[in-house]
């Protein structure tokens, strides 16, 4: 006879790949559609329209009323061309340096030959407003503080609004890296005088990797003017002249373009607002079930963006990653560094409802049992369900 599990179904031949890294994230439909469509010329009238349109849009995602300038790059693109625009020989800056991401301003800055006054935040933790104000304090010539407002390889969120309040009463620059977070968490660019804001396509945006954008209020164009570090395909000057008139300086990724449309139409039919809101209760829902299991969150103010959790010490967390992706088609990232093999990163970003939340925690909790790891099944998904009902205002 035999055995039930010889009648188990093969996983492998149905698999569906999900995603729920924080970049790249799930893509619309109608913009991978959109992608599919033969390509057309990037100096057409059509192009012209198109570019106009998504630059328009693109305020709205940004809370700004400046002009929103696009590069062809990944977002560390935009992040290299914000120091090589703003700053000058012997400028002095501050970088809030908290993981990964952080240590990418600090990497720039130096290989551009700036004086870095490095706030080394321990990783899960967020920095404290008042350590830069000090250091501001201190050094008054400061040109500009470099932030990150969610750091991506440990999910902590950093407090903008708290710095800009600090900055803007000041001859200092606020410039934050909003590459995961844009449209998930809240960043008010001009309510809350931040001078320059930088993001990319594939995360918030719901678009493949290849397009970095930019917005710099008044100041910070002011700011360019007297820059003089070297500075060619990412002049941002040249960037922003073009896309004023729907052009670019140099060859654009043209179908990311037309796909940017379709997501930003998405974004700006819900309202950035609410948008932002959707994310916030699926990160609400993704902690709540993860403290169900039993587990730990890794970041001490999580964002909206992702989830980090702790994994027990009897986990090999690369192995876990792995069988995830391997047998089930799910995807989760792993840590970054020393967390490598100690964090599971869980992305609830762009493309993405409460139903899909419910799918990475119910398989979240079915591989941990996999690997021998016992948690009570359905917990997890029971306290998501909890916020889900709750949330709708269902008895």
């Amino acid at each position: 006879m035999r055995s039930a599990l010889s009648h188990a179904p093969n996983l492998l031949s149905m698999k569906k790949e999900l995603l729920f890294t924080p970049g790249p994230t799930p893509i619309p439909p109608e913009a991978l559609l959109a992608m599919a469509q033969p390509i057309d010329y990037h100096r057409s009238d059509t192009a012209v329209t198109l570019i106009k349109d998504v630059l328009e849009k693109l305020k709205h995602v940004f809370q700004t009323e400046n002009d929103i300038l696009f590069l062809t790059s990944s977002g560390t693109g935009a992040m290299e061309g914000a120091v090589a625009n703003l700053l000058s020989r012997e400028d002095k800056v501050i970088v809030i340096q908290s993981g990964k991401f952080g240590e990418r301003w600090n990497d720039i800055c130096t290989a551009y030959g700036v004086e870095v006054i490095l706030i080394d935040v321990t990783w899960g933790d967020s920095v404290e407003p008042q350590i830069v104000e000090a250091l501001l304090t201190e050094h008054p010539d400061v040109k500009a503080v470099f932030a990150t407002l969610c750091e991506t390889s440990t999910g902590a969120l950093h407090d903008i609004e708290a710095l800009a309040g600090l900055t803007r009463v000041r001859p200092t620059l606020l410039v934050v890296d909003a590459v995961s977070a844009l449209a998930a968490d809240d960043l008010q660019m001009d309510n809350w005088g931040v001078d320059v804001v930088v993001s990319c396509s594939q995360k918030g945006l719901m678009t493949p990797p290849g397009l970095a954008f930019a917005a710099l209020n008044q100041r910070a164009w002011d700011t360019v003017k007297c820059s003089n570090l070297p500075k060619y395909y990412l002049d941002f000057r040249k960037a922003h002249q073009s896309g004023l008139e729907g052009s670019v300086p140099y060859t654009p990724a043209i179908t990311l373009l037309t796909a940017l449309q379709c997501a930003l139409n998405r974004i700006c039919a819900e309202d950035i607002r609410d948008t932002i809101a959707r994310h916030s209760r699926l990160a609400i829902a993704t902690r709540s079930a993860v403290k169900a299991l039993g587990l730990p969150l890794f970041a001490i103010s999580p964002a909206n963006t992702l989830t980090s959790i702790r994994l027990p010490t009897e986990i090999d967390g690369k192995a876990f990653i792995n069988l995830m992706r391997d047998r089930y088609g799910i995807t989760y990232a792993g840590g970054q560094s020393q967390l490598s093999g100690k964090i599971v990163r869980i992305a609830h970003l762009g493309w993405m409802n409460e139903n899909d939340v419910i799918v990475a925690i119910s398989a979240f909790e079915r591989g941990l049992v996999e690997i021998g790891y016992e948690v009570p099944l359905g917990a997890g998904v029971t306290a998501a369900q909890e916020v889900f009902k709750c949330s709708r205002g269902e008895k």
